[in-house]
């Protein structure tokens, strides 16, 4: 038996037995050292235990444009009472679905504590968007990504969003490939995430 071995002698129990066993189990030598490069997870754990705690938070909404009306309404109903709360909501522009709802939502309680960043410009977005953003007073456009697809800038205002937000809640489904990437995204940002699957 080496150093780096450990020896553990177990009876048998019986009665009238001297019988032992002996099982060597290895023992690293670095177990109870923490490498460089390893993740601090205390401090994360504590990071995002102070993040719950604060009493006004900047939580990101974002999720999947086709939501049927029921979830529409309960996503509409936490935005207003999560603004209610004092915390700023933060999300896209959308004329239905997840984004839509929160702006009416946040709109209902406080519309200076709601923050719509577009992918592109307000002037690229559907008239039913442009309608819906009337009211709202901060509204951050991205005149540089009038060229990009939909789909490049979307991915990057997502991103842009979880920046800037201490929490993030997302309505998605387990094929919406773009919203697990942001969630990704945050989770490496060691953002407070609450995820809720539609399917």
């Amino acid at each position: 038996m080496t150093e780096s071995d450990k020896e553990i002698i177990l009876s048998s129990g019986e009665a009238g037995d001297d019988v032992q066993k002996s099982i060597v189990v290895p023992i690293d030598e670095d177990m109870d050292t923490v490498k460089s490069d390893a993740p601090n997870t205390v401090d994360e754990l504590a990071m995002e235990l102070a993040t719950i705690k604060q009493s006004a938070k900047k939580i990101a909404i974002i999720g999947s444009r086709n939501l049927p009306i029921t979830h529409q309404q309960m996503i509409e109903t936490l935005a207003t009472a999560l603004v209610m709360q004092g915390n700023t909501i933060i999300t896209s522009g959308g004329s239905s679905g997840t984004n839509a709802a929160a702006i009416r939502g946040a709109m209902k309680a406080n519309p200076d504590k709601l923050s719509v960043v577009l992918p592109q410009t307000i002037g690229q977005q559907p008239s039913d968007v442009q309608d819906q953003l009337i009211g709202v007073p901060n509204i951050i456009e991205h005149a540089d990504r009038a060229m990009m697809t939909l789909a490049d800038a979307s991915r990057i205002c997502n991103r842009e969003i979880i920046d800037e937000c201490n929490q993030l809640i997302c309505f998605l489904s387990h094929t919406s490939k773009t919203l697990h990437n942001a969630v990704q995204y945050a989770e490496e940002g060691h953002k407070v995430i609450t995820v809720f699957y539609l399917d």
